[in-house]
């Protein structure tokens, strides 16, 4: 790892693209490989890891640990891949750089909502693989994801500081460059049929971004987008995010009607932005009593400063009426 030669650095020219490559081992499960690589490689704390995967710190760290023996006990090679090796991990390193960048985006503790550290680096790491991996459809797709949606970012606080949702965004406030690149990319991804998971979201973010305003998005198009990614990739956060789609489409209630199925599957449970969007949900139909209880919820599992305090806000809002 250490010789400069080309034929110890392989077929990945960049560093930290390479120790990703190399910690995305086939023999550890998917989640093995993206978590020890996320905590190792890239620096991303083990709680903020556990939050990505929705289960309690002391399960990720257990998981990590028997990731770490099943290497040792194993004698897995630590070296950096051939060639031939790289399309068996990229799947896992697309899922490194995915959560990298959403560890970023919204951090989640403390007072900053963005981590632009985390989202350069993301950002970075996706256009070299890109650069690696030309023909690779989901490659296309995760990049058009992070610049369509990273595209926003100057305009989802308020000169205060204050989140703003989608719908609030001042729109000419978003990045057009990075826009018009995403969507270039979107339309690379999406020829050949049968697109990828990172395919689908990018078509989804790129169609919020063609939108002159919220209530104008082809809402019915996203949610045949949902539609077939729940279907390649059963998430219950695609799920979840689905439902917002629901509620624009059909309206309110049928959407709450998904996300309390949702509630009661349990794979949610600990996710902050289950109950902040049942609560909106429920303030809709004017259940303003019952969206007190879900926006108290959702501030329980809130530790970013800038959603606290937009949840505060909200559960003000409905307290009063």
């Amino acid at each position: 790892m250490d010789d400069p030669s080309d034929s110890a650095r392989g077929p990945v020219p960049d560093d930290r693209l390479r120790l990703i490559f190399t910690c995305c081992h086939p023999a550890l499960s998917l989640e093995a490989q993206v978590a020890l690589t996320l905590r190792l490689t890239c620096g991303v704390g083990t709680g903020d890891i556990a939050r990505a995967f929705l289960v309690p710190e002391t399960t990720m760290a257990a998981r990590l640990t028997r990731a770490k023996k099943k290497i040792s006990a194993a004698r897995i090679p630590y070296r950096v891949p051939q060639a031939h090796e790289l399309p068996d991990r990229l799947d896992a390193v697309l899922t490194v750089i995915h959560l990298l960048y959403t560890t970023g985006h919204t951090a989640p503790s403390g007072e900053r909502l963005v981590r632009g550290d985390l989202v350069e680096r993301a950002l970075d790491l996706a256009r070299m693989l890109l650069a690696l991996m030309p023909e690779e459809r989901e490659v296309k797709g995760l990049l058009a994801l992070l610049l369509v949606t990273d595209a926003r970012r100057s305009a989802r606080t308020d000169a205060q500081g204050r989140l703003l949702v989608l719908e609030d965004q001042d729109r000419s406030a978003w990045d057009r460059a990075a826009i018009e690149e995403g969507h270039r990319l979107v339309v690379e991804a999406l020829k050949g049929g049968n697109p990828g998971r990172f395919a689908l979201q990018a078509a989804i973010a790129a169609l919020h971004a063609a939108a002159p305003n919220y209530a104008e998005t082809d809402w019915p198009q996203i949610l045949a987008l949902y539609d077939e990614l729940l279907r390649i990739w059963p998430s219950p956060v695609v799920a979840l995010n689905r439902a917002v789609a629901v509620a624009m489409v059909r309206g309110p209630e049928p959407a709450l009607a998904e996300v309390e199925a949702l509630e009661r599957g349990g794979r949610l449970s600990g996710y902050r932005y289950l109950p902040a969007t049942k609560a909106d949900l429920l303030g809709r139909l004017g259940r303003h009593a019952e969206a007190v209880l879900a926006y108290r919820a959702a501030l329980d599992l809130t530790d970013n400063g800038v959603e606290r305090r937009f949840l505060s806000s909200r559960l003000a809002g409905s307290s009063g009426r």
